[in-house]
């Protein structure tokens, strides 16, 4: 199936790896140039160089942190320098939370709150000017099923997602007139790199795999983690003409986590 996505540009943040470079990877293989976004200058331009070469699109990487706004700037000044305009925004740079409520200081609150929100605000309102004047464009938001369905753990994290899927909404309701579709991606369990680590952190090298089952058990459902392209694959579609009636929602690709309907 041809999505129509040859020759648009994408910017995926957090694109360097684990679900952010699936999404990448998959944008390319339709055609699309992507503009990678990471903190690591070395792996964002290596992963960009790669893509390019494989899959025949022009691919830029773009070091930055898009927690502060002078990341968010210069990731939107690189992409246009580079491609004239942007068709595609994926704010998908995030990483969980470890507190309590009553432990967690000002500043982790504030640090989480720019990374999952603030990142989101300043892009949609770089990247928005360039959309319409090309006549539309998407844009996606990775939130999380603790948006709605919270892990005791990460209050902050559980928050700020949950802040992103209405910030995601109320931005549809905004940009709907001037054909730009704005939609929210809410996965459950993911098997990244993030954690591979934490449970090689927990159980050991050896015990790792039986940790992420475990987990996968109590989750229940399918009682597996997806692969980053799985959920990719959702992202994909949803940026194609082939979902052009949808916007606004918030989906949910979790293997059957959600307890609710």
């Amino acid at each position: 199936m041809d999505l129509g996505l040859r020759n648009k540009t994408a910017i995926i943040t957090g694109g360097t790896v684990g679900i952010g470079l699936a999404i990448a990877e998959g944008l390319a293989a339709e055609g699309a140039n992507v503009v990678l976004a990471g903190r690591d200058g070395a792996r964002s331009e290596g992963e960009a160089a790669r893509i390019a070469r494989e899959h025949a699109v022009s691919a830029l990487g773009v070091p930055c942190d898009v927690a502060t706004a002078d990341g968010c700037a210069h990731l939107v000044a690189s992409a246009l320098d580079r491609f004239g305009g942007i068709d595609i925004l994926i704010n998908n740079a995030g990483t969980g939370s470890n507190e309590t409520i009553a432990e967690a200081d000002d500043a982790k609150w504030q640090y989480y709150w720019d990374l999952h929100v603030m990142a989101a605000v300043r892009l949609a309102r770089g990247v928005l000017p360039s959309m319409r004047s090309r006549g539309g464009g998407v844009v996606l938001h990775n939130a999380s099923i603790c948006a709605v369905q919270p892990l005791w753990y990460e209050p902050i994290y559980n928050t700020t997602k949950a802040a992103l899927v209405m910030f995601s909404k109320t931005l549809a309701n905004e940009v709907v007139k001037d054909n730009i579709r704005v939609n929210t991606i809410n996965p459950g369990l993911v098997l990244t790199p993030d954690w591979i680590k934490t449970a090689k952190q927990i159980a050991g090298e050896e015990g790792y795999e039986a940790h992420l089952q475990a987990v996968a058990d109590e989750a229940g459902g399918m009682r597996r983690f997806a692969t980053p392209e799985e959920v990719a694959n959702f992202f994909v579609f949803l940026c194609s003409a082939k979902a052009s009636y949808s916007t606004g929602s918030a989906y949910f690709v979790d293997g059957g986590w959600l307890k609710t309907i």
